[in-house]
């Protein structure tokens, strides 16, 4: 049985996306909060969360500073960022401060339980919108025009492909550290090495950079 969070300041949003919620996962448990602070004491009171729906406007977040202190506090507990906000580099900014996917609130309901389904399936969530308007900035015009060289690919360890080839298949560090069995930590120390050599600021750029690229070419070397 899942077992969510919702922090919204707005009771009637809560109740909208509470039935959201179970209209999808009938038997779930689901809490609310409506603040940072109590946000952060129901966290540390339930750390079997499967995932925390977090408003970035409600009391005490001021702007991505209580989506950081959630995830220093609690990183374990995955956080999915459920907000009206538009500005493409913050969305993608929650994503760089290990939110686990963001959902627009006014997305439609199916497109909300889709994205819930893929957060707890381990996947990153980001609308279509914001990955295609990232890949336009990081230079990539054509989807058979990769962005990144064969050269840049080689300075990558084995190790570092698989931990890219599985962010480019939308999953989550947890998720990756689980399928290559290594520790998370391990993982965050992979991504950082992978951003750095291929010159990006953020998981999105990669994997929008290797959206053709044949991994297996890579990995046989």
């Amino acid at each position: 049985m899942h077992k969510f969070l919702v922090a919204d300041d707005h009771p009637l949003f809560r109740d909208a996306l509470v039935a959201v919620i179970r209209a999808r996962f009938e038997h779930c448990e689901i809490l609310q909060s409506e603040d940072i602070e109590r946000t952060l004491d129901t966290v540390k009171d339930h750390p079997d969360l499967d995932l925390v729906l977090l408003d970035l406007n409600m009391p005490g977040m001021a702007g991505l500073k209580g989506l950081l202190e959630l995830r220093n506090q609690y990183p374990t507990i995955p956080v999915a960022i459920i907000s009206a906000e538009t500005n493409k580099q913050i969305i993608l900014q929650t994503i760089a401060y290990g939110a686990v996917g963001f959902i627009a609130k006014s997305a439609p309901k199916e497109k909300m339980r889709e994205a819930f389904e893929q957060i707890l399936d381990g996947h990153v969530y980001l609308p279509a919108d914001i990955i295609r308007a990232e890949s336009d900035q990081s230079g990539v015009h054509r989807r058979d025009d990769p962005q990144f060289s064969p050269e840049m690919l080689h300075t990558l360890t084995r190790r570092q492909l698989l931990v890219l080839k599985s962010m480019a298949q939308g999953a989550a560090n947890k998720q990756i550290a689980y399928d290559l069995n290594i520790s998370e930590t391990t993982v965050k120390s992979h991504v950082s090495a992978i951003l750095k050599k291929l010159g990006v600021h953020n998981r999105i750029q990669a994997v929008v950079g290797v959206t053709n690229i044949d991994f297996d070419r890579y990995l046989k070397r």
